[in-house]
């Protein structure tokens, strides 16, 4: 499977994917270390893997969708839908308008923030273990867990405190 990567020259003084308003890709799409917000005017859809390096987080103005992970080195966010083949994972936060769907698990250090529902464990080929069915956040702020089982983790200690 091919990878698209996106880098600085990808992107305009506003940090946006200059490309396309979509950014639709038949393989995997890697977006470069340290760019800060990137962001995708429409949606981010990948048939392979989603992978934000550190430094780099993600937001569309609709959903994101891979057919396998979705990984972010900070954080990741949609004004719809987050979905995955199998897992979802975010340095700090992970934050969708409406949906999040994993074929496995979710994870992320810090806060989950989802409008409606959660769904962690979907993967239709086979029985998923217990740990590919964990929702882990240090904080849900909103949304209901509906498949999937919630595991708090302790927060991030702030330094001096």
């Amino acid at each position: 499977m091919e990878t698209l990567r996106i880098t600085k020259a990808d992107l305009n003084e506003r940090n946006e994917y200059t490309r396309s308003r979509d950014l639709e890709f038949e393989g995997h799409i890697e977006i470069e270390a340290s760019l800060g917000w990137v962001k995708i005017l429409g949606l981010i859809r990948a048939a392979g893997g989603l992978s934000i390096e550190a430094g780099s987080s993600i937001e569309a103005g609709s959903s994101i969708k891979a057919g396998l992970s979705i990984e972010a080195g900070t954080s990741i966010k949609a004004g719809w839908s987050i979905e995955a083949g199998s897992s979802i994972k975010a340095g700090l936060s992970i934050e969708a308008g409406e949906s999040i769907k994993a074929g496995w698990s979710i994870r992320c250090k810090a806060k989950l923030t989802v409008k409606l529902r959660i769904f962690a464990g979907l993967c239709t080929w086979r029985l998923p273990k217990p740990e590919q069915q964990v929702i882990e956040c240090a904080e849900l702020t909103e949304g209901a867990v509906c498949f999937g089982t919630l595991k708090l983790l302790e927060a991030p200690k702030k330094e001096g405190k």
